[in-house]
């Protein structure tokens, strides 16, 4: 049993970034709030956004019939990644003010979510793969080893010339 498989990385890289996104807006972005408590409606763009993002490149996985370009998904992450640098940039309504709080954990995992789908998508649209070859050992086989308890079939040491070469000891000289 030997194959080859292609495991797409772009689509597993995007994925992994977007479930990055969808955590970060569970944790604090400024002091004691977090994305959810913070944002209007953005939380909830960002949410569609990385589900887009996962459903739009599952057919790379074979678990959709159709898929969307990648290039659509390379779109809706680079939204999401303005999106979230935005909000480092210009704080939002919610905590606006007196030079605005800290910066937490969740808005840098938001960042870094929101990159991770933008390079996985990228990835996805120029068809970047990883392949693996799965093969099965079998006593046959011309890799197989054996066991080492066993003697071999074959000897091991080589068949010595009964015609000494020339230019060695014995055998024919050079004029």
């Amino acid at each position: 049993m030997s194959g080859e498989r292609k495991i797409p990385i772009g689509p597993v890289v995007a994925t992994i970034g977007a479930l990055v996104l969808i955590v970060s807006l569970f944790l604090d972005w400024y002091e004691t709030l977090t994305g959810w408590t913070v944002f209007e409606i953005v939380d909830l763009v960002l949410v569609g956004l990385a589900l887009w993002t996962i459903f739009s490149l599952a057919g790379s996985f074979g678990i959709v019939k159709q898929s969307l370009n990648p290039v659509a998904a390379l779109v809706g992450t680079l939204v999401a990644l303005v999106i979230v640098v935005t909000q480092i940039i210009n704080d939002p309504p919610a905590v606006a003010g007196g030079g605005g709080p800290d910066k937490e954990l969740g808005i840098w995992l938001a960042l870094g979510g929101a990159g991770l789908m933008v390079a996985g998508a990228l990835l996805a649209t120029t068809h970047i793969s990883l392949a693996v070859e799965a093969r099965r050992r079998d006593a046959e086989g011309p890799g197989s080893a054996e066991p080492k308890d066993s003697p071999p079939d074959e000897p091991t040491v080589p068949l010595t010339r009964t015609e000494p070469r020339e230019g060695s000891p014995g055998g024919p000289e050079r004029p």
